[in-house]
């Protein structure tokens, strides 16, 4: 049997875990995040960042997710649930959709689709336009507010009350993304009409076939010319723009929320946020914790404990 074994952040772990929702075990192995199995590969992400791949597929499986020979990495890109991605992508007029604060205790989701005129993808390069998790909160925001009124885009935020709602309903986060991104296509079609896109690049958190599963009894389901791709800010820079202009709806509402609670709140799902969290009860009460994080999440109880402890 093959191993692959990658090194990865928390953000990519639930990216992926929502990724292989249709193959997550029932039981996980200690100090893991998640177990998956697929038809000829078994994946384990760990609370440490490493992800272990095994079986027969493990290292065209990982290439999903690692750093691998560019070559290599552009064949693995066009392997897309359901269609190849065209050849020209990267130069095609296009609408990008991504999403930030899926991994994150506190704060929204936000859900960015972006449409990119093939005309515009040198000014966007120039003014710097690239994957946001390679850019600073500083950067973001100063490109954020160079190109969101050059490019046609569609925000939608999902607050935490109305989150926490629908996810104790028995709505999974990957549902709920499902239902932003086909939203957020929707409105930037309407908004660029009678102009149709040559494509449409979601980045991609579950299998295509999944992601429509969830889209199921929608009044609109988008699927023309629709392609779906992991990384996929490195494809179009639509998805780029996408991402940044997320990055920075999420940081501007960050902000608010550190406001709100009268102290700096974290970002992420580490330590930091269960003190933080923690921090929040005592001062507050638990009751507004809904307004300020995604209760699902094992921080909640985390920071509950160390109430306990604190109170004696």
């Amino acid at each position: 049997m093959s191993n692959v074994v990658l090194i990865l952040d928390l953000t990519e772990i639930m990216k992926m875990k929502n990724y292989y929702e249709g193959f997550l075990a029932e039981k996980n192995p200690p100090g893991s995040v998640f177990s998956a199995k697929t038809k000829s590969c078994v994946i384990t992400a760990y609370k440490s960042g490493k992800v272990l791949f095994q079986g027969a597929n493990s290292e065209e499986e990982s290439k999903r997710w690692g750093n691998v020979p560019q070559k290599q990495e552009k064949a693995a890109l066009r392997k897309t649930s359901g269609s190849s991605l065209p050849p020209n992508i990267g130069s095609l007029s296009a609408i990008g959709s991504d999403e930030v604060g899926t991994g994150d205790f506190f704060g929204p989701i936000t859900v960015v689709a972006a449409y990119v005129k093939k005309e515009d993808i040198p000014l966007l390069k120039e003014l710097g336009v690239r994957d946001s998790k390679d850019l600073n909160d500083e950067k973001i925001i100063a490109i954020a507010r160079q190109i969101k009124n050059i490019i046609p885009h569609s925000l939608l935020t999902l607050h935490n009350e109305k989150y926490n709602q629908m996810q104790q309903s028995g709505m999974s986060q990957g549902k709920l993304k499902a239902l932003l991104h086909n939203q957020a296509i929707g409105h930037v079609l309407k908004k660029i009409a009678p102009i149709k896109p040559e494509a449409i690049l979601i980045d991609q958190f579950v299998q295509a076939s999944t992601y429509y599963q969830h889209l199921k009894g929608q009044k609109q389901i988008i699927k023309e010319n629709v392609f779906f791709s992991t990384k996929a800010e490195g494809v179009h820079i639509a998805v780029a723009a996408a991402s940044i202009l997320a990055r920075y709806a999420f940081v501007q509402y960050f902000e608010k929320l550190s406001q709100a609670a009268g102290f700096k709140i974290p970002k992420g799902a580490g330590a930091q946020v269960d003190q933080a969290a923690a921090k929040l009860i005592l001062q507050k009460g638990r009751e507004v914790l809904p307004k300020f994080v995604k209760l699902h999440f094992a921080n909640t109880d985390k920071a509950l404990n160390l109430v306990r402890k604190k109170r004696g």
